[in-house]
């Protein structure tokens, strides 16, 4: 699987992708990560030319007025169109899937990431920032708005490293031997390890006993009530 990272700040995600269990799945070539940045694609003005640094911008202001700016939708497209590139220079690379991170998107569940990963062998993630994006991007690229919440986020990097790790764990071998630990988090995310009985603060905290009764019937029930307790 590859993704394909539209973003302002391609460094913000440096601490995430590169530990632990991405990081292995990565040098084991399970996973790769590319990333464009608009700003790169932002064409100088005549008079930023003269200058040996200079600030390119990808925002302005909003049509019909209020706060905060706007990323322009030709730096993102051409960065998009980047990615494309580089996608179909790939021998074994499936049409890419496009993402655009919104509140209002479809909900990110771990079924989507199921069927995301094996349908696809490139995903496309637009990152946006301040106010938004223009909303030509969207309907240009015909892109699948997505959420992970219904919260609202300074930006679309977060929402990145969600939708990389929940769609990467989904891929064979990334998770190694942690994959039956995967199936039962899908019911319940109550877990236990030693000791049986946790002392702190004067009070005794045991496992419940149905772990220990080694009959994973029982165990399975258990979970699957303990994660519809969750939902609920």
């Amino acid at each position: 699987m590859r993704f394909h990272i539209i973003t302002l700040f391609p460094h913000m995600f440096d601490s995430y992708i590169n530990e632990s269990i991405l990081l292995r799945a990565q040098k084991a070539g399970l996973i790769e990560y590319a990333f464009y940045n608009p700003r790169d694609y932002v064409e100088p003005t005549e008079g930023q030319k003269q200058n040996e640094k200079p600030y390119l911008r990808i925002d302005d202001k909003a049509y019909g007025g209020g706060p905060g700016m706007v990323m322009q939708a030709e730096p993102v497209l051409k960065a998009v169109d980047a990615a494309r590139e580089a996608i179909a220079k790939i021998k074994d690379a499936k049409k890419p899937k496009i993402i655009f991170f919104s509140p209002s998107g479809t909900q990110l569940e771990t079924a989507y990431a199921k069927k995301t990963a094996k349908k696809y062998t490139d995903i496309i993630l637009i990152c946006g920032r301040y106010e938004g994006v223009d909303a030509r991007v969207v309907k240009i690229l015909k892109a699948e708005e997505l959420s992970i919440g219904d919260y609202v986020l300074t930006g679309g990097e977060l929402p990145a490293m969600v939708v990389i790790d929940t769609i990467a764990r989904q891929i064979k071998g990334v998770l190694g031997s942690f994959e039956s630990l995967e199936e039962s988090r899908t019911a319940s995310s109550e877990v236990y390890t030693r000791p049986e009985v946790l002392s702190y603060k004067g009070k005794n905290y045991k496992v419940p006993k149905v772990l220990l009764s080694g009959n994973h019937k029982l165990i399975d029930q258990w979970r699957e009530q303990r994660g519809k307790k969750k939902e609920k």
